[in-house]
């Protein structure tokens, strides 16, 4: 399926292209500022051929691409590495920008945990935090620790199964520097569910879920591997659908925070929300991280907060 072509109005156009399940896939309108941008996200279930295919077809048609069920760049260290499978995927792709997501996720997470905290919606200090994954989440982590948080990051038990939690920024950059070089020439699958993993249950390492307040980062991560009860908790994600929050309701989650705003009942990943403010700048490349911020505040995009289950109080 080729996303529909927008030449018959003045409308911005931004289509993530994602190795996600297709099941997935939707397409969302709306106005910001008096102009109208048509999002979509297109899954490929873990076609890289697929998806590949789609973003040369889409080169020069759309405003701005998004590249989502991967990452483009992971940042360790002070320095940015490139998932060679992923850069594998857009090398043909020249006239129109592709984003990933890493260029906002700075910018837009660490203004989420500072808000959330600064209007007491959520007092960090002492809070037992899990973030399943850090280093792709770098502004996140960094706003949890510096508000207080206790975090536990689960890079290495959910990214390579292997039962060794990160107390520290220190010790995540580290290891980040350690296996960045290695892992981003790997195939992403081999460490990230694809496909339909992506809506696969397999409930793993159910301790570090239960004995933690807060929950954040890769909703991927979460869905699959946490256990089926977590009442009371509060998740920090996003690319969040309504079948989504069914499942977090039924569990008890108490309270499911996004980074991004929701748009007909789901919330895009931030690939297409960087897509989204490139396209709205008319730039022809990912911004610098005041930009973007300035964007968020000139467009007000803020993000989702819903209560599940129990009424509104702070946390």
């Amino acid at each position: 399926m080729i996303a529909s072509q927008t030449t018959e109005c003045s409308c911005k156009h931004i289509v993530s292209v994602s190795l996600g399940s297709s099941e997935r896939n939707a397409k969302s309108t709306l106005q910001l500022k008096g102009q109208t941008f048509i999002i979509e996200r297109l899954g490929t279930d873990g076609n890289l051929q697929k998806a590949r295919q789609l973003l040369e077809e889409l080169d020069g048609r759309v405003d701005a691409l998004g590249l989502g069920g991967t990452d483009l760049y992971v940042y360790a260290g002070g320095r940015r590495y490139t998932f060679r499978e992923s850069a594998k995927l857009i090398e043909n792709v020249k006239n129109t920008p592709v984003l990933d997501g890493s260029g906002l996720k700075n910018s837009l997470e660490r203004i989420l945990i500072n808000r959330l905290a600064a209007d007491k919606i959520i007092d960090f200090q002492g809070k037992k935090v899990l973030m399943v994954c850090g280093v792709d989440r770098f502004g996140m982590a960094e706003a949890l620790v510096a508000n207080g948080a206790d975090v536990t990051f689960g890079d290495l038990i959910f990214g390579l199964n292997w039962d060794h939690p990160i107390k520290s920024l220190q010790t995540l950059d580290s290891f980040a520097k350690l296996l960045a070089p290695l892992l981003t020439k790997l195939p992403v699958r081999w460490f990230y569910p694809m496909g339909a993993k992506q809506s696969q249950r397999k409930p793993q390492h159910q301790g570090y879920f239960l004995e933690n307040d807060i929950i954040a980062g890769d909703f991927h991560f979460i869905r699959r591997f946490m256990p089926d009860n977590l009442a009371g908790k509060t998740i920090i994600t996003n690319t969040v659908t309504a079948g989504d929050r069914k499942l977090l309701r039924n569990a008890g989650v108490r309270c499911l925070i996004t980074t991004t705003p929701s748009l007909d009942g789901r919330s895009y990943g931030t690939n297409v929300m960087e897509g989204l403010l490139v396209a709205a700048s008319g730039a022809d490349k990912q911004l610098d991280a005041a930009v973007y911020e300035k964007l968020l505040e000139e467009y007000k995009i803020e993000s989702g907060l819903e209560y599940l289950n129990g009424e509104e109080e702070h946390i």
